[in-house]
């Protein structure tokens, strides 16, 4: 999930001005099994099943050219999937789960690869191949794991870092930031399809509101680095300002009856986790438990999390 900086890992913006991000990854998976099964063909199960004897007939678009990338001659292979966090939510979903399927690919193929290669060529997919409009963020904290910031280059370079943060900072961050899950999920790819043309053309709105949001990222790490917690919980909620303005799908009326209704019961700052339109709203509060029960009445379900250190990784093998 984005802590600061969100949107500005388009390439169609970092190419052009640079990005930066702060990302987090968190304890909610995204889980691939990948075997040999007896009898030739491509089995596959996630939300649907499909039982196919080309990789060109496969339906879902992400497995289709995560397969291309393997050496399978004849095709023999059996994929399956589970996940703790529905699609569609901003969690990163479609991310996490390329880049977890890429990993267990190499190893049934039993090949190396490192968390950058990893990412790049989970990036490669969803962004050259299948020409999604979206950014880099999801793809590399997946295979990094931590509290990381993330540099984007106008070639296309991602410098990672680990944020410089302390124990007992991480700790409170990680305490104080609650979950809700809105109940809905939604599509990011026309919110930030509007983005990406946007910027394009060097819509000067879009490319003010993304250099702000470049900037609340940078101010945001140097919040945290320093142990000012409230200060960076304010900047969610400038942040969150900011990104209301980049598309009218953003958000609407329910998220934002939400919104206020956490901001009057204890949270200092929030946001909507992803693109928007739907999904889960995060919020850093100083009364839990007032906020808590302000959001269950509101008729919306905490979702806990702890941070996750790890990035993808082999279970078993």
């Amino acid at each position: 999930m984005t802590l600061g900086g969100g949107g500005t890992d388009l390439p169609s913006y970092y190419r052009q001005h640079g990005g930066f991000l702060l990302a987090a990854a968190i304890d909610k998976y995204v889980y691939v099994t990948v075997s040999t099964p007896f009898i030739s063909g491509i089995y596959l199960k996630y939300s649907k099943i499909e039982h196919v004897k080309e990789i060109e007939e496969i339906a879902h678009p992400i497995v289709r050219e995560a397969l291309k990338q393997f050496n399978l001659s004849p095709p023999r292979i059996e994929i399956t999937t589970l996940a703790d966090i529905p699609a569609g939510t901003g969690l990163g979903s479609s991310g996490s789960f390329t880049t977890a399927l890429l990993r267990a690919l190499h190893a049934h193929a039993r090949s190396i690869v490192d968390a950058r290669e990893l990412a790049e060529q989970a990036c490669h997919i969803e962004i050259e191949r299948l020409h999604e409009p979206v950014g880099k963020q999801d793809q590399y904290i997946a295979a990094f794991g931590g509290i990381t910031c993330l540099t984007f280059r106008g070639d296309d370079t991602v410098e990672v870092a680990p944020l410089a943060i302390d124990d007992e900072t991480r700790y409170s961050l990680e305490d104080n930031l609650l979950l809700f899950f809105t109940g809905f999920s939604r599509s990011a790819s026309s919110i930030l399809k509007d983005q990406d043309e946007k910027t394009k053309v060097n819509d000067a709105a879009m490319i003010d509101n993304l250099n702000e949001v470049k900037d609340i990222g940078l101010r945001s790490r140097i919040a945290l680095e320093s142990g000012d917690l409230p200060a960076f919980a304010k900047l969610m909620h400038e942040q969150w300002a900011n990104k209301r303005k980049r598309s009218g799908g953003t958000s609407n009326t329910q998220i934002d009856a939400w919104y206020d209704l956490a901001r009057n019961n204890g949270a200092v700052g929030g946001k909507l986790i992803g693109a928007g339109g739907g999904g889960f709203l995060m919020f850093y509060a100083e009364d839990k438990a007032r906020l808590r029960h302000a959001m269950r009445e509101g008729g919306l379900t905490e979702v806990r999390f702890r941070f996750d250190s790890d990035g993808s990784k082999i279970v078993a093998q």
